[in-house]
């Protein structure tokens, strides 16, 4: 493995996009490549965060400020052990990536992340929950691409267009930038 500035093994991998456009998909398959690799990976996404650290937290704009803060402070504290840390968060305000870049590398741990950008028609396309059926018919409110914004990353590390890229070509991109 290159040698970095960072000062341990450890970084955080954060997917950013919309519900359906394959984040968690892609996190999961990037943890089994790194185990491969003997990499110690581990993926915090919002069906596991939900169930537990932020149970307590509703979807509003006050509640995804806190979850973020959450998640942000945990994956500093696993990158510091040396854990890459994959997050496959929604994310959806720019500012609070913003901060989780920044409790992340204050820590002295790399943050990477990764616009997976995919057209909301695609996402509701696929729409595996139906949350984008629910939230058409008025079901879920304040729903990501919606009835609540989306803020594109406007300085990321990398781009995956997951509508036209298969998960190998984007992982294999992910491994090549940052992995090699």
């Amino acid at each position: 493995m290159q040698q970095t500035q960072w000062s341990n093994n450890g970084s955080v991998i954060w997917l950013t996009g919309l519900s359906a456009s394959g984040k968690s998909t892609l996190a999961h398959a990037l943890q089994r490549i790194l185990s491969q690799r003997k990499m110690h990976a581990y993926v915090l996404d919002g069906d596991n965060i939900r169930c537990g650290l932020s149970s307590d937290l509703d979807f509003s704009p006050e509640g995804r400020v806190e979850n973020i803060r959450r998640v942000s402070e945990m994956a500093a504290l696993m990158a510091d052990a040396g854990v890459i840390t994959i997050v496959a968060l929604i994310s959806p305000y720019r500012i609070d990536r913003g901060r989780a870049r920044k409790i992340i590398t204050d820590s002295g741990s790399r943050f990477i992340e990764i616009y997976v950008n995919a057209p909301l028609s695609v996402c509701e396309e696929r729409d595996p929950k139906n949350l984008y059926k629910k939230a058409r018919a008025g079901e879920i409110q304040q729903f990501t691409g919606i009835d609540a914004p989306y803020e594109e990353p406007e300085n990321c590390e990398l781009i995956l267009h997951t509508n036209i890229e298969t998960i190998e070509e984007s992982i294999s991109r992910i491994i090549a930038g940052y992995f090699p």
